[in-house]
């Protein structure tokens, strides 16, 4: 885990947010100086009250200095918060680009549940972490390097102190801190588990209730909800004790300044001013340094959220490709050349060669988790072969520009995800602009148009989320409309029929035997009826690819 206070990372990463981050450096400086002026002229100015007498230009520059600090402070809290939402913008867009180039299988199971706590609640607390670690980091650093310099001037042996009890706060911080992040790290933990059974348990709430088993969930949410507690107060504990300790080591580093500032005044060895001048500027010293120490705990979460977000999204330099090729049309062949795909605990697909010509409709059956959606998977670039390669058009799919080629490819998958928004923007999703003519070709063309016009507002209705409103059927029927939208050479469709009635069968699968006419086509299917029209048939089982005739098919 990254431990240091800043990850430079993050400049790199977020380019956006350099100048912010500059402009809190330089406002910083600008403040250190401030403080400087400010306990210049209360000095000036005590020292001369105390003999009955007002030094007017003292005055105004001590008020002159609280309105720029004041002025100062507001800024720097203005500009934190602007970086704060920067990052937290550009990191979304970069976690929802991973899980775009990923695709379905990168984010599956606990994974999900994970990367929507990171996005939500973890980035979240990158508030605390921007407002008010950041800007007292740089504090820490202008502030005291400002009050050595000034107080070296006014009395070295005074300086000499400060500076050897300086590296005393950041010492105990670190000690303490080391033991925090462990703290930060086993609750961030135990809350991304948390958010990934709880979102998970959300999805399957239909069939927990169906099973009986909702009740139970509720006692295994409860326990992780008590060990995330449970490890939030250790987490407390943990700052708690770090800020008696630095108030503590600050405090005793400021007497050991102030007792012999008091011994030597009474003594004639300094001026009344130069006395005051220490006594002021000597707290002010260790206070950003206190104050760092405090708000780090604060932010240790944004903190572990920040690196965690970093290292999700980072790609690694040896796979980090060149300039991406050109992506091929989708109208030549496509090939599968020797190619192995393996997960974590299973082998999807073993040495699998496979050629497609152009205008071909593939049938592929095979039991379930035999690697069928794996071989679609390996067309869309959701999955990278291990070893071996697909090509098409002799071009190698690794290297191409996958959001480029996926514009080649209509996917209709087993179940379409539908949004909480009007039919007509479903339909069009991800082709905002299509004229009202193309759109209603489409509808038409997926046997839709009935649905259409039994809706209230047609076109315009609004759906649920997930398509709540519609049947298996219907919204089946919206993924085929898409499809029809997108007009694209090469069509991979993932047993469309899968779940259906034979009413709704027969009409989704009149729609797709228009949908794949003309076009390149693999059509994974459990039911004979998609069969019927393919070219040829394979399976697919224990992850090696056979080619069977018509007669030997066995779905």
């Amino acid at each position: 885990m990254n431990r240091r206070p800043f990850d430079p990372r993050l400049l790199r990463r977020v380019p956006a947010a350099r100048r912010d981050l500059a402009v809190l450096a330089a406002l910083g400086g600008l403040t250190a100086l401030v403080i400087v002026g400010q306990a210049t002229a209360l000095a000036a100015l005590l020292a001369t009250a105390i003999d009955g007498r007002l030094d007017r230009p003292a005055l105004a520059g001590f008020l002159a200095a609280v309105a720029a600090r004041g002025a100062l402070t507001w800024a720097q809290g203005t500009v934190a918060a602007r970086a704060a939402a920067t990052v937290k913008a550009a990191l979304r867009v970069e976690l929802l680009g991973a899980v775009g180039a990923h695709g379905p299988a990168w984010v599956a199971g606990q994974r999900a549940g994970q990367l929507a706590t990171l996005a939500g609640r973890g980035l979240d607390a990158l508030d605390a972490y921007f407002t008010g670690y950041l800007p007292q980091l740089v504090l820490s650093v202008t502030v005291p390097l400002a009050v050595l310099a000034r107080v070296g001037l006014a009395d070295w042996s005074s300086a000499l102190i400060i500076a050897l009890t300086l590296p005393l706060i950041p010492i105990f911080g670190a000690l303490l801190g080391w033991q925090a992040q462990a703290a930060t790290a086993r609750q961030w933990r135990r809350l991304a588990l948390l958010g990934g059974h709880f979102l998970d348990m959300v999805a399957g709430l239909a069939t927990l209730r169906a099973f009986g088993r909702a009740r139970n969930q509720v006692e295994v949410v409860r326990r992780m909800a008590d060990g995330h507690r449970a490890a939030t107060m250790r987490t407390l504990r943990i700052a708690f004790l770090s800020a008696l300790v630095l108030e503590l080591v600050a405090t005793l580093s400021v007497a050991l300044v102030a007792v012999p500032v008091g011994i030597r005044l009474l003594g004639g060895g300094l001026t009344l001013s130069t006395a005051l001048l220490v006594l002021l500027l000597t707290p002010e010293a260790y206070l950003p340094l206190r104050a760092a120490g405090s708000r780090f705990h604060a932010s240790m979460e944004g903190l572990t959220a920040l690196d965690e977000a970093l290292t999700v999204t980072e790609t690694p330099a040896a796979a980090r490709p060149g300039p991406p090729a050109p992506a091929p049309t989708g109208r030549g062949e496509i090939r599968f050349e020797a190619v192995t795909v393996e997960y974590e605990r299973t082998t999807a697909l073993r040495d699998v060669t496979l050629t497609i010509r152009p205008g071909e409709r593939i049938a592929v059956i095979g039991p379930s988790g035999a690697g069928k959606s794996t071989l679609l998977g390996l067309l869309l670039g959701f999955v990278t072969p291990t070893s071996g390669r697909v090509t098409v058009d002799g071009v190698d799919l690794a290297g191409v520009d996958p959001d480029a080629w996926r514009r080649r490819l209509a996917w209709v998958p087993q179940r379409a995800h539908l949004f909480a928004a009007s039919l007509a923007d479903n339909i069009t999703l991800g082709a905002p602009d299509t004229p009202p003519s193309a759109l209603a070709g489409a509808v038409r063309d997926a046997a839709l148009d009935e649905v259409v016009n039994a809706l209230p507002d047609g076109l315009d209705t609004v759906l649920g989320e997930r398509g709540h409103g519609l049947s298996s059927g219907q919204r089946q029927r919206v993924a085929l409309a898409r499809a029809f939208l997108r007009d694209a050479p090469v069509v991979l469709l993932d047993e469309p029929t899968a779940r259906l009635d034979s009413a709704s069968e027969a009409v989704v699968l009149a729609a797709t035997r228009r949908l794949v006419a003309g076009r390149t086509a693999l059509l994974v299917a459990h039911r004979p009826a998609l069969l019927t029209d393919a070219d040829r048939i394979i399976r697919i089982e224990d992850g090696r690819l056979t080619e069977l005739t018509p007669a030997g098919v066995r779905p």
